[in-house]
C-alpha cells in the first residue's frame, strides 16, 4: 500500500525535476540560413554567411543553432535546400537566401510548411503585395519605394526632367521599374530608356548606346552587387556626361573598387552602414551598426558590406521575437512557428543596423526614414551627400 501511494508522488517529482534541469524543458531553436556563398552573387553572399558567426547563439536561455547552407547562386539550389531545412532539419525559421530570384522561388515554400522566412534581398516584391503565402516572409532590408523616394526627391531638386533606367531581368531590376516609373509619373518626369540585361553578361554596349541616343538628363542602374558596375561603367566609356543613380544594391564597397574613377560622383539611398563616421549619434541604428561592424572587422580584418548586416538584423528580429513565441509552444512544433511569425509580426521600434524596423501585418520590412541616407561617391569614397 505504501508503495503505491509513493509511486505517483515519485514520478510526479521525477517529471518536475527533469524539466527543472537546463536543456531539458525546451528543445534548442534551430535556424536554417541560405546564402549564395559561392556564384555569380558571392559579394552579396559571403558577408550574409560570415555574419552568422556573429549572432546570438542563446536567445532567453535557450540555445540557437544555425544550419548554413550554400545555394551557389542557383535558384534551383536555393529550393533543394530550402526544402532539405524544412523536411530534414526541422528548423524554425530560414533567413535568407541572398538573391532576389532565389527568395522569390521559396515563398510557397515557407507558406506550405508553416515556416518563417526572413528574406536579406532587395525585392519589395517577396512582401508586396501581401498574400496569404508572403505573410510568412519578412524582409530585412529596405522596400525599393522607401530608397525611389529619397532618389526622386533629389532628381527634382536636380531639375532632372528625363530619365534613363537599365536594371537586371529579374525581379529586383523589374519591381525597380515598375516602382520608378509610378514616381516619375508623379512628379512629371519623362522616362526615355528602359533597358534590361542579365546579371552574368559580360558587356552592356547595346544597352548603353540605346539609353545615350535617348539622352537623358539622368540614368538610374537597378542592380544588386557587383552587377550594379558594369552598367556604369559602360556609359562612362561611351561618353554619357549625366548624372548616375544608384540603388542599394550598389551598397559595398567593391562597388567602389570594380568602378574607380567611372563611379565617381555616384548618387544612391542605402543604410547608414555606408557613411557611419558622419552619422549623428542621436541615430537609434548607429551604436548598434557600429558594433557590428566592429565584430566583423575583428573576425574577418575587413569592413562587412551591408548585405551581411541584412543578416545580422534577421538574428535581431528573431533575438526580440523567440522568447515571444516561446510563451506559446515550444521550439521544433508547427505552433512555435506560428508563434514566432505572430511576435515578429509584432516587432515595434526595434533598433538594428541599418535602421528602425516597425512591422505590420500589411508591412513587413518596417522601415521608415531613419532606414535610409543619400550618399555620393566622392574621391573614392562614400560621402553623405549634402545639401
Amino acid at each position: 500500500m505504501l508503495l503505491k501511494k509513493v509511486a505517483p508522488f515519485l514520478l510526479s517529482s521525477v517529471f518536475g525535476l527533469s524539466q527543472a534541469l537546463p536543456g531539458t524543458a525546451l528543445a534548442d531553436v534551430k535556424i536554417g540560413v541560405i546564402t549564395s556563398s559561392t556564384g555569380p552573387i558571392a559579394l552579396v553572399g559571403i558577408p550574409q554567411k560570415n555574419s552568422i558567426a556573429l549572432m546570438p547563439t542563446e536567445i532567453g536561455g535557450q540555445k540557437v543553432k544555425y544550419i548554413p547552407l550554400d545555394d551557389g547562386s542557383d535558384p534551383t539550389a536555393s529550393v533543394k535546400a530550402f526544402k532539405k531545412l524544412i523536411d530534414e532539419e526541422q528548423v524554425d525559421a530560414i533567413i535568407g537566401p541572398s538573391g532576389s530570384p532565389n527568395a522569390m522561388g521559396v515563398i510557397q515554400f515557407a507558406a506550405e510548411s508553416g515556416t518563417p522566412m526572413l528574406a536579406p534581398v532587395g525585392t519589395a516584391a517577396v512582401v508586396l503585395p501581401m498574400t496569404e503565402q508572403k505573410k510568412w516572409v519578412f524582409k530585412t532590408t529596405q522596400n525599393d519605394d522607401l530608397i525611389a523616394a529619397a532618389l526622386m526627391d533629389d532628381m527634382v531638386k536636380r531639375g532632372v526632367k528625363t530619365l534613363g533606367f537599365v536594371g537586371t531581368a529579374d525581379p529586383y531590376g523589374e519591381n525597380w521599374a515598375k516602382v520608378m516609373s509610378g514616381l516619375a509619373e508623379q512628379h512629371g518626369l519623362k522616362i526615355v530608356a528602359s533597358e534590361r540585361f542579365q546579371r552574368q553578361d559580360t558587356s552592356m554596349t547595346g544597352q548603353g548606346l540605346k539609353i545615350l541616343m535617348a539622352k537623358p538628363d539622368a540614368v538610374l542602374v537597378a542592380a544588386p552587387g557587383s552587377s550594379s558596375v558594369m552598367p556604369q561603367t559602360t556609359l562612362a566609356d561611351q561618353g554619357y556626361k549625366g548624372q548616375i543613380y544608384q540603388t542599394h544594391g550598389a551598397a559595398l564597397d567593391p562597388f567602389l573598387k570594380l568602378g574607380g574613377k567611372k563611379v565617381e560622383g555616384t548618387i544612391l539611398a542605402a543604410s547608414l552602414m555606408l557613411v557611419i563616421g558622419e552619422v549623428d549619434d542621436s541615430h537609434p541604428s548607429k551604436a548598434i551598426a557600429a558594433d557590428y561592424i566592429e565584430r566583423y572587422k575583428e573576425m574577418y580584418g575587413e569592413t562587412p558590406a551591408t548585405f551581411g548586416a541584412n543578416v545580422y538584423d534577421a538574428g535581431l528580429l528573431l533575438e526580440r521575437a523567440i522568447p515571444e513565441a516561446e510563451k506559446v509552444a515550444q521550439p521544433g512544433t508547427a505552433e512555435f512557428r506560428a508563434a514566432l511569425r505572430d511576435a515578429l509580426e509584432k516587432t515595434q521600434e526595434l533598433a538594428a543596423t541599418q535602421g528602425v524596423y516597425n512591422m505590420t501585418p500589411e508591412d513587413h520590412s518596417g522601415f521608415d526614414e531613419r532606414g535610409r541616407e543619400l550618399i555620393t561617391v566622392k574621391n573614392g569614397q562614400w560621402t553623405l551627400l549634402k545639401d
